[in-house]
């Protein structure tokens, strides 16, 4: 089974359907509209690590990978521990955390409550790139005017008196991204260092702009095994010993 809703597991679902792989891919169900895959799929939580681990029996599922995104550190620690407690192995088919380039001026920050406390100043133009989920907690500094890219339109207002909307999927285009900032004129970028290449655009923008990104770390995760492309993940599933499906 894989744990989906990134461009990595949509890849990897392809790359089994090709092979002739039996899998499920799973969503959260927090994107109204997810990307068409070539394997079944389900949507919904799954109630816990208890509730994963009995999915995963009921199922006969035996392997498990975790392509979430890279902050959805709940389902990732919960897929940690379903997987021990079921007795069968696991993968995780992350991208690699983007790294600063010469020209880069990042300020780096551990979570979203630090990042929401760096931004208790003045009002400023903020392109926020951290998702709907986490609009909420930026709540506190009203004095901003952001800048939302969204996949779906918000189901509520934000909780801003001043925003934008965008509603647009990657990946970008650092052009695209270029014109974006300047059209709005933005002054900072705050992102969570998701990593791979359908959301960098936004940062080699503001480098050729020499606009600050205040970086948002990833969540710590337990220990876990660690790929970044699909092919490592079909290279794991023949030396686990089996090929039955994922």
């Amino acid at each position: 089974m894989i744990l989906g809703g990134t461009t990595e597991a949509t890849a990897l679902a392809n790359l089994m359907a090709e092979r002739g792989l039996h899998g499920t891919v799973s969503f959260a169900g927090r994107v109204d509209r997810p990307r068409r895959q070539p394997l079944p799929q389900r949507v919904g939580g799954f109630g816990g690590v208890d509730g994963l681990t009995r999915y995963i029996r009921d199922r006969g599922i035996t392997h498990l990978v975790d392509a979430t995104h890279p902050f959805a550190a709940q389902m990732s620690r919960n897929a940690v521990h379903a997987a021990a407690e079921a007795g069968i192995p696991m993968l995780a088919l992350t991208r690699p955390a983007w790294q600063p380039q010469p020209g880069d001026n990042w300020t780096h920050v551990p979570d979203i409550s630090a990042a929401v406390r760096a931004l208790d100043g003045p009002g400023r133009r903020v392109m926020l790139a951290v998702g709907r989920m986490h609009l909420d907690d930026f709540a506190p500094n009203p004095q901003h005017t952001y800048l939302l890219r969204l996949v779906d339109p918000p189901k509520t207002l934000p909780p801003f008196p001043q925003y934008n909307v965008v509603v647009d999927r990657g990946p970008f285009t650092v052009d695209g991204d270029r014109a974006l900032m300047e059209q709005h004129g933005i002054e900072l970028i705050v992102s969570k260092n998701a990593g791979g290449s359908g959301a960098s655009a936004k940062l080699e923008a503001a480098r050729a702009l020499n606009l600050p990104v205040l970086m948002i770390d990833r969540p710590a995760l337990p220990d876990r095994r660690e790929v970044a492309t699909p092919q490592e993940v079909l290279d794991w599933v023949a030396h686990a010993g089996t090929d039955l499906g994922v």
